[in-house]
């Protein structure tokens, strides 16, 4: 059985067995639960369906969360890429992008999604699958399998460090949830499974030290957003993997790292919603606005 504790041994032990970390993921997973492998595989699929399904349910121009705050920004931003030849970022990531913030609209609205590690970060493993599935026409297998590798690298990080922002703040949400997407990434492109555990540590790098500082305590601003700079981190990440970039400081040691920023963060920017954006003059505007107080 695979101990979750380490990216370095997962890696280490799929390139000694000659196979992907998502295979080394699956068959692990199907001895954990006496399962066969294709049941564990269609449970994943599954999951995969229901992300494609929140991607279209959030596309939905007249579709608000509860609170009124937000709703619409992933339409806008597919509208946008439309209109605009993919505006700046090209097509497949202005595309990508608005997939993210749709999924984060149907979470910010009570719609069923995928947490990837968590709600607040759902929108960064599907906006790049699903464009890579539906733009770029990777088969739906490989991308279900790569789900398997983002899975086994976030429940590393969640074992020796943290996924919650309550705990770790927002780099533990969407810098984890970027790291996993970045790792799917690269082993849909057919990078090694080192190749995979730097793409993470390299998306973890660029989003050390980022707060959790909700406004009203919702998920939504600025989560929304920051799912978008999950996004394009996860594919700068890939690519920088992919094209043989050094991450210099061993993946697990960057894991360890954010830890420790997590561990002497102020409690008022986890999720608390006492600082940052949160406790802006606006924010507590807001807060006031939804809550009455």
């Amino acid at each position: 059985m695979i101990k979750y504790t380490s990216i370095k041994e997962l890696c280490d032990t799929a390139e000694r067995q000659g196979i992907k970390i998502s295979e080394l993921c699956l068959k692990d997973q199907a001895e954990q639960m006496q399962k066969s492998e294709e049941e564990i595989y269609s449970i994943m699929e599954r999951n995969f369906e229901v992300m494609l399904e929140s991607v279209s349910k959030g596309n939905d121009p007249n579709l608000r969360s509860t609170s009124g705050l937000t709703g619409g920004e992933g339409n806008k931003m597919l509208n946008y890429a439309e209109k605009t030849n993919g505006g700046l970022s090209g097509n497949f990531l202005t595309k990508a992008i608005g997939r993210a913030m749709c999924v984060s609209n149907c979470n910010a609205a009570m719609g069923r999604i995928v947490a990837t590690p968590t709600a607040g970060s759902c929108g960064i493993l599907p906006g790049c699958l699903v464009s890579m599935y539906e733009d770029r026409g990777f088969a739906k297998r490989d991308v279900v399998m790569s789900i398997f590798t983002a899975g086994a690298f976030g429940m590393v990080i969640a074992q020796t460090a943290s996924i919650s922002g309550a705990e770790g703040g927002c780099q533990a949400e969407c810098g984890s949830a970027s790291g996993m997407a970045a790792a799917a990434l690269v082993e849909l492109m057919g990078g090694s499974p080192s190749a995979c555990g730097d793409a993470l540590g390299m998306a973890i790098i660029n989003q050390m030290g980022l707060v959790c500082d909700p406004v009203a305590g919702l998920v939504e601003i600025p989560c929304v957003k920051r799912n978008v700079s999950g996004v394009m981190i996860a594919f700068s990440s890939a690519d920088m993997a992919l094209s043989g970039i050094d991450l210099k400081i061993p993946v697990d040691e960057c894991i360890a790292a954010m830890k420790s920023v997590g561990d002497s963060m102020s409690s008022s920017l986890k999720e608390t919603s006492q600082g940052g954006l949160a406790a802006s003059p606006t924010g507590l505007a807001l807060r006031k606005k939804v809550f009455g107080a």
